[in-house]
């Protein structure tokens, strides 16, 4: 059903959008009037009935869970335009998003009292004072769809399999309608053609569709491998998944009727306002795997980046000669650091570990590396060159953020909780999307009993939640299941040798045409983007090797397996299935993408770290591209399947009731490589782990106080916290005569007593606490590391490394990987290299030191000379300087450039928000009893 329009601030400060044509008609507030009397009426239809609390909830009112801004993704055309005129949002649009703000200046005072000010009671159920709406979807007797009054969620219980999914679909695409369209069109390379010509979208369809160029028959038979493979459960999957498509469709259907279907249809010409001619398309099965394939891109597809090592490699020994070289390269990797901090705290777990002798390397010629062509044809008003790396620019500042997230957990034991029960905090970093890319349901049917979040249109199960007495969440790993094979070329640059056989690349062409709209300004246009696909992947990058002519192919593991990981979520979503923490690891087991699995119950804690890590050839170094040879492939693998053998699950990280884990897309364990740079000795993990092993040493830890650990560490600068106290007693080593530079200092010294944190002097005075220390630090860090280490690696391979590992990722760093306002901060950066340095210059003991000093030649006098001219010149720098300003925030203004943007990827706008390090979807989760 469609959601009535609230009026909120007239003067709102609203983020910069994707549509921004669509109030340049004088005729909007007609069209307004004209809209509104049908949406009225339908609102003013519904009813509401009683659904009374669920009895298998254990939790006893001790689960709670926050996902912003709002469950309500869907907005009518009369909707959207009063946003964009007046501000005003639907309803439950950016009702989670206050609460969700509000616990950076709310935490200190936080009790477990007052745990839902800041999130939502996520108990079973919805109690009868509480209930918003009831709707039998289509009219259905074997479903039901409750909403509460609070954050309108969908609690859908079904007294039939069928009913249950299909009333999931329903209630999917009653939220998320329009996110769904568009992210089965990325997932296809159709994002233009869909939604016009704008750099943003072509951006996106270009990101993803690369990694996976699949035809309809690509994802047709993923579904159909799938289902074959998993016997009745896979069976099982492929009936919800029908079952919860026509729950899609009806949607489609009866907001088609009823004409209250996303506006985003009508701003992009697929739908008439007036006549309502148009089509909406139905969804199939094979949309949802596309879906699948966008998603898996994103958060669950560690490795890769062989070919980038190599370079710098390269210049490392281009440099230092070979043996000296590689040295330097290997202490900059990082690869199994004895400092880095670990959620698996005992045990050994080996994973692509370095081979003593290297076999089957395929290096390239110095110079030779160029990046495969994507985009062909390209006309309209974007053409050339400009456009396309717009559309990249688009790309990385769209949904990088999310790629490259925060996702943390901190789960403690209950033998070190004042209950005697195990707590969690925990949730997934999916960047920040108005609207959500995740959204809440609670789901209870045969075989089906879970609330949680779901990416849209892939939940027909909870897939980050809590059960009847359990709760589980995620995080990105980043182990590495993907390769770089050198397929030597043949004939000519489109034939390659498999195993002794000249044989012709496979052509995958996508064409893009659009139409010009004023949703996103652009004129009339069309590309074609083409992808070349061999045994051994796509085409990535083209070279030389020792004089061949090699293409360099990208090979993962879940590569035309998206569909397989349905298996374990529709596992975690079955009570029968999942009764401790061995049910939970089994499940998890299933799941092919790469992610760091968390439990807790009343009684039991579990970690397991999930992802098909294949069995690679003795001798091959995963960090390096090798020839693709049999001699060099995955053990047993097949190239028409792509499978091969995997490591087994006891080689996976994995551990039941260790005393806490914390994880913050840090290393798993000793001896277990990531693809990851910088898993040192600083590392935004270590802000999670410090302040839990207090907590625990401590004992008697309870909900707010492991709440309050989260919200701490989320507003801590790694940098000010962990780095800088070592580069002030560098620069106090003796006494500071320079005025600026005295001056900095104190200040400096003065934020990191006072807690290096990043936060308001007060709750909404968009002003920081120690701004002046910040504005220094924020101007410093790349200053400084530049001139610690440029100098002594040259300007070469100082560029080299910076490709593997950016130099700085703070709040405000537009230049980072993840881009403005995009809230995850502090995983990727030099901390651990400039902490390691700093640390040797002072003489400290450094376990894993980097093979050289750096700072000023080594020397502690010359090291200080090196940070207090940066430091001097930082000091300098205005606000303005170190604060640009963009679309959304003024020159110099520190707050704004910090904060926080819901990206639009609909027609609605929101506020932006403080900045604050945290998961996007978050559970706090306790338990009192147990089946």
């Amino acid at each position: 059903m469609p959601r009535r329009t609230s009026r909120t601030a007239l003067d709102r400060q609203r983020t910069p959008g994707r549509f921004p044509g669509f109030l340049k008609s004088a005729s909007v507030c007609v069209l307004i009037a004209g809209l509104l009397s049908p949406l009225t009426q339908v609102a003013a239809a519904e009813t509401a009935t009683v659904q009374a609390t669920a009895t298998n909830d254990h939790c006893g009112g001790q689960c709670s869970d926050i996902l912003p801004p709002g469950q309500n993704g869907n907005a009518t055309l009369a909707q959207i335009l009063l946003n964009q005129a007046f501000g005003t949002q639907p309803d439950h649009a950016d009702d989670q998003l206050g609460p969700y703000a509000n616990l950076a200046k709310g935490y200190p005072a936080l009790t477990n009292s007052t745990i839902n000010t800041f999130f939502n009671d996520a108990s079973f159920g919805v109690p009868a004072d509480q209930v918003a709406s009831t709707v039998k979807p289509a009219g259905r007797g074997d479903v039901t769809i409750v909403r509460d009054k609070k954050s309108g969620v969908p609690h859908i219980t079904g007294t039939t399999r069928y009913g249950t999914e299909f009333g999931a679909g329903y209630a999917a695409a009653e939220d998320r309608l329009w996110l769904m369209d568009v992210f089965r069109h990325v997932g296809r390379g159709q994002l233009t053609s869909f939604a016009g010509g704008a750099p943003s979208n072509q951006g996106l369809e270009q990101e993803f569709w690369r990694n996976a160029p699949y035809t309809e028959a690509d994802l047709q038979a993923q579904i159909d491998n799938a289902v074959a493979s998993a016997g009745d459960r896979g069976k099982q999957a492929l009936a919800d998944v029908n079952a919860y498509v026509a729950g899609i469709n009806a949607y489609i259907d009866a907001s088609d009727s009823g004409r209250y279907f996303p506006g985003e249809y009508v701003l992009t010409g697929h739908k008439d306002s007036v006549t309502n001619a148009g089509t909406i398309d139905h969804f199939k099965t094979t949309d949802l795997v596309a879906l699948a394939s966008v998603i898996g891109s994103l958060f669950g597809s560690g490795g890769g980046g062989e070919v980038n090592n190599a370079l710098s490699l390269l210049a490392a020994q281009q440099k230092y000669g070979v043996t000296e070289g590689t040295k330097v390269w290997e202490s900059f990797r990082e690869r199994n650091d004895p400092e880095a901090v670990l959620t698996v705290q005992d045990g050994s777990f080996p994973y692509a570990t370095k081979p003593a002798d290297p076999q089957g390397e395929a290096l390239p010629d110095a110079g030779s590396v160029n990046e495969e062509q994507l985009v062909y044809d390209r006309t309209g008003s974007a053409a050339g060159s400009t456009a396309t790396g717009a559309s990249a620019t688009a790309a990385k500042t769209a949904v990088t953020s999310a790629k490259r997230g925060m996702s943390n957990a901190l789960v403690v034991s209950g033998d070190h909780t004042a209950s005697g029960n195990p707590i969690a905090v925990f949730g997934p970093q999916t960047g920040y999307f108005a609207p959500q890319l995740l959204m809440l349901q609670e789901i209870q049917g045969p075989g089906l009993s879970a609330r949680g979040a779901s990416f849209a249109g892939l939940s027909m199960y909870v897939e980050l939640g809590r059960g009847q007495d359990y709760a589980w969440s995620a995080t990105t790993s980043g182990q590495d299941i993907i390769d770089t094979y050198a397929v030597e070329l043949c004939q000519d640059d489109y034939h390659y040798l498999y195993r002794g056989t000249c044989t012709a690349m496979e052509e995958i062409e996508q064409k893009n045409a659009w139409k010009p709209t004023t949703a996103d300004g652009t004129a009339a246009g069309s590309y074609t983007m083409r992808a070349w696909r061999t045994k051994y992947g796509p085409v990535e990058y083209r070279a030389t090797v020792g004089g061949k002519k090699v293409a360099y192919t990208t090979l993962r593991t879940s590569y035309l397996h998206e569909a397989d990981s349905i298996i374990g979520f529709q596992m975690l979503n079955d009570p029968d299935f999942v009764k401790g923490p061995q049910g939970f690891q089994s499940a998890v087991q299933h799941i092919n993408y790469t992610f760091n699995w968390f439990y807790a119950d009343s009684e039991h804690t579990a970690y397991y770290n999930s992802g098909d890590n294949p069995v690679r050839a003795s001798g091959v170094d995963a960090e390096f591209p090798v020839w693709a040879q049999p001699s060099y492939e995955w053990r047993n693998w097949n190239p028409t399947t792509n499978t091969a053998d995997y490591t087994p699950a006891s080689a996976h990280p994995n551990s039941i009731d260790q005393d806490y884990y914390i994880s913050w897309n840090n290393k798993q364990a000793r001896d277990y490589t990531t693809a990851s740079w910088g898993d040192g000795s600083v590392h935004r993990g270590n802000l999670l782990d410090d302040r839990v092993k207090k907590l625990v040493a401590a004992g008697g830890v309870t909900r707010a106080a492991l709440t309050k650990a989260m919200a701490d560490a989320a507003l801590a600068d790694l940098r000010a916290e962990d780095v800088l106290p070592d580069l002030l007693k560098v620069v106090g080593s003796s006494t500071v005569t320079d005025p600026t530079a005295a001056a900095a200092v104190s200040k400096l010294q003065a934020w990191v007593t006072a807690g290096a944190k990043r936060t308001e002097t007060s709750a909404g005075s968009k002003t920081y606490a120690d701004a002046d220390a910040i504005r220094i630090l924020d101007a410093w860090w790349p200053l400084l590391v530049k001139a610690e280490f440029a100098p002594g690696l040259g300007s070469d391979l100082y560029t080299a490394f910076t490709a593997n590992l950016p130099v700085d990722e703070a709040p405000s760093a537009a230049h980072g990987p993840t881009g403005s306002h995009a809230g995850s901060s502090f995983q990727y950066g030099w901390w651990s290299y400039v902490d390691k340095d700093i640390r040797a210059v002072l003489g400290e003991s450094v376990q894993g030191p980097l093979a050289r000093k750096y700072c000023g030649g080594g020397g502690l006098s010359a090291c200080r000379d090196v940070l207090i001219s940066t430091l001097k010149e930082a000091a300098g720098r205005t606000a303005a300087q170190v604060y640009p300003g963009d679309d959304l925030c003024a020159a110099g203004n520190q707050w704004c450039a910090d904060s926080i943007v819901q990206r639009t990827l609909g027609g609605i706008k929101h506020s932006n928000i403080s900045w604050q390090n945290r998961p996007t979807f978050q559970q706090v989760v306790e338990f009192t009893s147990h089946r």
